[in-house]
C-alpha cells in the first residue's frame, strides 16, 4: 500500500537551493509546449498545491507571484513532476490565455541560429489543432468549390484572439470595446442576439438562423473571455450532458 503524505511531508522531500528556491518548468498539458520557467520557494509551492494553480516566487520583487492574478492568464495545475534529484519541478498545466508577459503564448519564442536570433511563432492549442486538422484531412468538394472543412477549432481560435485583445488593446477593435465596458455592453449584446435568434427561428429562416447564432456565439465567447472561462470548461460541461 502506498503511503499517503501530507503537504508538509511532500515539501520536506523537495531540495530547495541555498536561497530557498527551486526552478520550475511549466508545460502545456495538451500540446507539450514548454511555456515558461520560473522559481518557487516553499511557501509558493505550498500555495500551488493548495490552490491547484501556479504560484511563483519573484526574485526581483522578493514576493509571491500568483500567476494570472492581474492579467487573468492563470495556469490550472494538472500534474506536478519532480526530476531524479528532487531539485527541479515540471508542472503540466491548462494555460488560460497566454503564458508570456509579452503577449506570446510561450516565453520561448526566440530561436538561436548560427548567424542570428529569430523570433518564431508559437501557436496556442486551438490554432495548432486547427492547422493539424487541416493538414490531416483531404480537401472536400463543396457547393462553392474545393474548400477545407471548417471545424470546431475555430471556436478556440477566436477565444485566443479575445484573450490577446485583453492584453493588447487596439483602438479600432470591437472586442476591446466590448471588454472595456463588459458589465454593460456584453449582457446587452447577448440579450439582443438571443432575441434575433428567436425571431429567425420563428421565421424559419435558415440563413438568418446561421447568422444570428454565430453572432450569439461570438458575443458569448467574449463574455467567457472576460471571466477567464475557457472553451475547455464549456466543453467539459457539455460532455456531462451527453446521454
Amino acid at each position: 500500500m502506498k503511503k499517503i503524505m501530507d503537504k508538509s511531508e511532500i515539501l520536506s522531500q523537495i531540495k530547495f537551493d541555498k536561497e530557498g528556491l527551486i526552478p520550475v518548468i511549466i508545460q502545456d498539458e495538451e500540446t507539450n509546449q514548454v511555456l515558461m520557467m520560473a522559481y518557487m520557494n516553499r511557501e509558493s509551492l505550498k500555495k500551488t498545491l493548495e490552490l491547484g494553480r501556479t504560484c511563483f516566487y519573484s526574485r526581483s520583487r522578493k514576493e509571491l507571484w500568483l500567476k494570472g492574478n492581474t492579467s487573468g492568464n492563470i495556469q490550472v495545475v494538472k500534474k506536478i513532476i519532480l526530476d531524479c534529484d528532487n531539485d527541479t519541478i515540471l508542472i503540466l498545466v491548462e494555460q488560460k490565455g497566454v503564458a508570456c508577459h509579452t503577449g506570446n503564448y510561450s516565453c520561448f519564442f526566440k530561436e538561436v541560429k548560427s548567424d542570428k536570433i529569430e523570433e518564431v511563432n508559437v501557436e496556442p492549442p486551438g490554432l495548432l489543432q486547427k492547422q493539424q486538422a487541416e493538414e490531416a484531412r483531404p480537401h472536400q468538394m463543396e457547393s462553392e468549390g474545393e474548400q477545407s472543412e471548417i471545424d470546431s477549432a475555430i471556436i478556440s481560435e477566436i477565444y485566443q484572439v479575445i484573450q490577446d485583445r485583453k492584453l493588447n488593446y487596439k483602438m479600432d477593435s470591437y472586442v476591446c470595446k466590448l471588454l472595456a465596458n463588459s458589465e454593460v455592453l456584453l449582457p446587452k449584446k447577448i440579450g439582443e442576439e438571443a432575441v434575433e435568434v428567436i425571431i429567425a427561428l420563428k421565421d424559419k429562416d435558415r440563413e438568418a438562423i446561421i447568422y444570428e447564432v454565430a453572432d450569439l456565439w461570438f458575443h458569448t465567447l467574449v463574455a467567457l473571455g472576460s471571466f477567464n472561462i475557457s472553451t475547455q470548461d464549456i466543453f467539459r460541461e457539455l460532455k456531462k450532458r451527453r446521454k
